[in-house]
């Protein structure tokens, strides 16, 4: 079964369990795509609290669509989610004047004009799962130690500590390595017709 077979089979299930009230549904809901809109909005001068606040914005509405019978849905869950939890942050932002782009007020015909943002969703989330693959080959020490330095933000006294290297100097080489590593991965396993 192909990677967009099992999208589309969970997505079915994710919708069929919304109609049904099933709190399973929306638990998994939030396990599948909260990462990927957590990551969108850190990386955008936001914290885990606003991306936890947008997320759930996001599936209220989808929820409500559902339950309203008003879900037109031309792409996966995930890019539909994303599309309009973008929206919503970049429209937060240009409100708190974090972000002066001169952004147009969203419209509710915009958000569900999906198309373009679909592509480009769907793109990164062939990275995200690609860049996910090559992280699980990477193995360890390596895997922990990026993870550390890159997620948990942990600086190199830190690294050089928890692994018992001589010094930062070796830790910082270590890292470099394991970055050349996890790139040759990344783009192996990207490459790959999917």
């Amino acid at each position: 079964m192909s990677m967009t077979s099992k999208a589309q089979l969970a997505d079915t299930d994710i919708i069929e369990g919304i109609l049904r009230d099933d709190e399973v549904a929306l638990s998994r809901l939030y396990k599948l795509h909260f990462p990927m809109v957590l990551f969108f909005v850190q990386s955008n001068n936001g914290t885990e609290d606003d991306a936890k606040d947008i997320f759930q914005e996001a599936v209220i509405v989808f929820y409500e669509k559902i339950k309203a019978g008003q879900l037109e849905l031309n792409c996966q869950i995930k890019t539909y989610l994303y599309s309009i939890c973008r929206r919503l942050w970049l429209k937060r932002l240009s409100r708190s004047s974090r972000f002066s782009s001169g952004l147009i007020e969203d419209t509710e015909e915009e958000l569900t004009d999906t198309s373009q943002e679909a592509d480009q969703a769907e793109q990164n989330e062939l990275k995200f799962s690609a860049m996910a693959d090559a992280l699980n080959q990477l193995g360890e020490p390596c895997k922990t130690l990026l993870e550390d330095f890159y997620i948990r933000s942990m600086g190199m006294p830190e690294i050089t500590e928890k692994f018992g290297y001589n010094n930062a100097d070796s830790a910082k080489n270590q890292k470099y390595k394991c970055l050349m590593r996890l790139k040759k991965l990344f783009f192996l396993g990207y490459q790959e017709p999917r």
